[in-house]
């Protein structure tokens, strides 16, 4: 991974111009290790190492980030990967199966119903080469490396953190490196994710927790990867105007969401707002060829 591909970019345009409006690129990092999936992994990939472990082993969806992330870093440090997917096999693996699978991962196919009792699968899978990793890198480790996020670029400037929010892994790590001047503003990309607030807060120290964050909800398009034909001509629009690349199931929620507030005025005029890109395009490829033109 080479972190020096990592950028800052102006998206003021976004908002007609009329705030201060930057994204951090962190989904150059990598074409499949991107934005905030290395962050994520790397102090449970270091961990594995030194505790002589030979095996990483995660949770994932069909179209997981996470898991071809998992496969292709593991892939790169001599490790092996085994992948517990959510649903019955399919006919044809997703693209994103496919890329692990050449990767060298092992992929367990576990039923929705079954897929929710993680203990159970941990406990009937014990092996003592194995390192578990949470689904989403979800954890204080996780949360640790994602804190790193905010050090490669200097990011004091800005007064506003923006970042999208699943497992909350990334958003605990940006607000254990916000500085006493920023904020750090999440929105839920799943639908009535209330239970949001304890998961992040429970990565936290009591001192972290008392450090200034919102998680804004009511910007899922119906739930946890849907979309509808807005989002992904807004998608298209962001990618013919600004070389912009994002995803229905994070990024593209993320930009939507801050546009439409701030046209409600949830912003103050000075305010100096970073967004950041937390990569990841897995997703994309479930949709039909020609649907994006990226």
């Amino acid at each position: 991974m080479n972190i020096n591909n990592i950028y800052i970019q102006d998206i003021s345009q976004i908002c007609d111009n009329k705030l201060n409006i930057n994204i951090l690129r962190a989904d150059v990092l990598d074409p499949v290790v991107s934005g905030n999936k290395w962050f994520k992994l790397q102090f449970y990939v270091r961990d594995a190492i030194t505790a002589g472990k030979t095996t990483l082993a995660t949770f994932g969806g069909p179209y997981s980030n996470h898991i071809v992330a998992t496969s292709t870093y593991g892939a790169s440090m001599g490790l092996h990967t085994v992948g517990f997917i959510r649903g019955e096999k399919p006919v044809a693996l997703s693209p994103t199966l496919t890329d692990a699978l050449e990767n060298g991962m092992t992929l367990h196919f576990i039923s929705r119903q079954d897929f929710e009792q993680k203990e159970k699968i941990i406990s009937h899978n014990q092996d003592p080469n194995w390192a578990w990793i949470p689904e989403g890198g979800y954890g204080v480790t996780g949360a640790k490396g994602a804190k790193s996020m905010l050090t490669i670029k200097d990011t004091t400037p800005f007064d506003t953190i923006i970042c999208a929010v699943g497992t909350g892994t990334m958003m605990a790590g940006l607000i254990k490196a916000a500085a006493p001047h920023q904020k750090v503003i999440g929105l839920s990309v799943l639908k009535n994710n209330i239970s949001i607030n304890a998961e992040i807060k429970a990565l936290l120290t009591p001192e972290e927790s008392k450090k200034d964050f919102e998680i804004i909800h009511g910007y899922d398009f119906g739930g946890y990867a849907k979309h509808t034909p807005a989002l992904v001509s807004f998608m298209n629009d962001c990618y013919k105007n600004m070389e912009l690349p994002l995803d229905f199931v994070y990024t593209a929620k993320l930009l939507y969401g801050v546009q439409d507030l701030a046209s409600k005025e949830k912003f103050d005029p000075t305010s100096k707002i970073l967004i950041i890109h937390s990569g990841g395009l897995q997703g994309n490829r479930s949709f039909k060829k020609g649907t994006l033109c990226f």
